[in-house]
């Protein structure tokens, strides 16, 4: 510590949240540089950091704004903070995060630490089968139009520092640098891709949503990851007065639900005989909806559970598509399992929880791409696709566990 400083902030922290923002990696910000070249003068770009944020000196440059399409059309604006940026962002989050943590809802799962998709998911899939009937929304840009005054009331709430306010206020106003080099001013909102920003819109919704809720509606059970949310309720009119009493809500604390992605849905099964149009919905990449199932007793029976989603089907086959492997007959195989292992078994740890065998399309993809660098890589012995597929089981049956699909038993088939 410095006592000549205005802010006690070690330096430590500094160092502890350049290695955290290191590890989540990322592109470059509006200055171009690169992690890489951060980190190549690394002591004195800390030591500038933390002697702007101890004396109050530090404001942050302006936020590079990088257009992503959406999966439904449209296109979403990703805020891209400097490397410099994103560690003082991280001393922040590291100051600022224990302090509302423990506030937070138990029902709360997005950017939360101990928390994930998954465990949503699992909640999410037993209380479907305790209640008939399921809210799911979504909210309307959130990240883009968060109210500061709002917000800040809030983080005043849960802090007196007077460094962690002051910054959280510099953050929320750094303009956006658009693709053609403009600035534009923020009034409202906290960038997407903004290294504080989900600690930011979690404490906002935990005001707006989670705790409206538990006074309002302590009955019907939710599930909230970000602005992503399904809520639980006993009856279809249940539902209803939710969906006008949840939109006059949103309303007051300045957000809006989008219409789109709001629906009633009847979570059918063998039990639930009514009929109702909507009996499916996506929440985290998986789609919920009745599906043939096996009990115990080898049994078949309609449950009403997740399995990954069709969209999510698409975009990794399209991933493996846009691996091109067929185009690397330069590489070995085992250069083939170092590039693409990892995400292979990223995808099975998360499709994979629920329903597995609906994964099993994409994994059958991978082979068939596998099958397409066999081809290009032995031209003369192994052009023919039969020759090629028999090759590669050969492989597989010898060593598993080059792939993580193969040592599921996705391995290639000749027929």
């Amino acid at each position: 510590m410095d006592k000549t400083k205005s802010y006690q902030i070690s330096k430590h922290e500094v160092l502890e949240a350049f290695q955290k923002v290191k590890a989540n990696k990322g592109a470059a910000g509006i200055d171009e540089i690169s992690l890489k070249a951060f980190e190549e003068d690394l002591k004195d770009n800390l030591y500038k950091i933390w002697n702007r944020m101890s004396s109050g000196s530090y404001f942050p440059p302006p936020v590079k704004a990088v257009e992503i399409p959406k999966k439904n059309k449209g296109k979403r604006i990703l805020g891209v903070p400097t490397i410099a940026d994103r560690v003082a962002q991280m001393v922040g989050k590291i100051e600022f995060e224990p302090m509302v943590e423990p506030y937070f809802h138990r029902d709360s799962y997005g950017y939360r630490p101990g928390k994930s998709a998954a465990d949503a998911l699992a909640v999410v899939r037993k209380r479907c089968w305790s209640y008939d009937w399921v809210l799911e929304f979504d909210i309307k840009g959130l990240f883009d139009n968060i109210d500061h005054e709002l917000l800040m009331k809030a983080v005043r709430k849960h802090t007196e520092n007077p460094w962690v306010i002051l910054y959280i206020q510099r953050w929320l106003k750094a303009p956006f640098q658009m693709p053609d080099g403009t600035l534009k001013e923020r009034t409202k909102g906290t960038p997407q891709g903004g290294v504080i920003s989900p600690v930011l819109a979690n404490l906002f919704l935990h005001y707006a949503f989670d705790m409206w809720m538990d006074r309002n509606h302590p009955d019907k059970p939710f599930v909230r990851y970000a602005d992503d949310a399904v809520v639980h309720c006993q009856s279809k009119s249940d539902a209803e007065e939710l969906l006008e009493s949840l939109q006059k809500r949103l309303m007051e604390c300045k957000l809006e639900l989008n219409l789109d992605k709001t629906r009633i849905i009847y979570c059918k099964d063998d039990d639930r005989k009514d009929n109702y149009p909507e009996t499916s919905f996506d929440f985290l990449s998986y789609t919920f909806r009745p599906r043939r199932s096996k009990n115990k007793y080898g049994k078949f029976f309609i449950n009403f559970t997740p399995a990954v989603s069709n969209k999510a089907k698409k975009a990794m086959r399209q991933e493996v598509h846009n691996w091109r492997m067929h185009l690397k007959p330069d590489k070995t195989l085992e250069d083939l399992s170092c590039m693409f292992n990892p995400i292979i078994r990223g995808w099975i740890n998360y499709y994979g929880c629920f329903y597995k065998s609906e994964l099993y399309s994409v994994l059958v993809y991978i082979n068939q791409a596998l099958v397409r660098w066999v081809q290009r890589k032995f031209k003369k012995s192994g052009r023919h696709h039969r020759r090629a597929t028999y090759w590669l089981r050969m492989i597989a049956r010898r060593d598993p566990k080059l792939f993580t699909h193969w040592q599921m038993g996705i391995r290639p088939t000749v027929g």
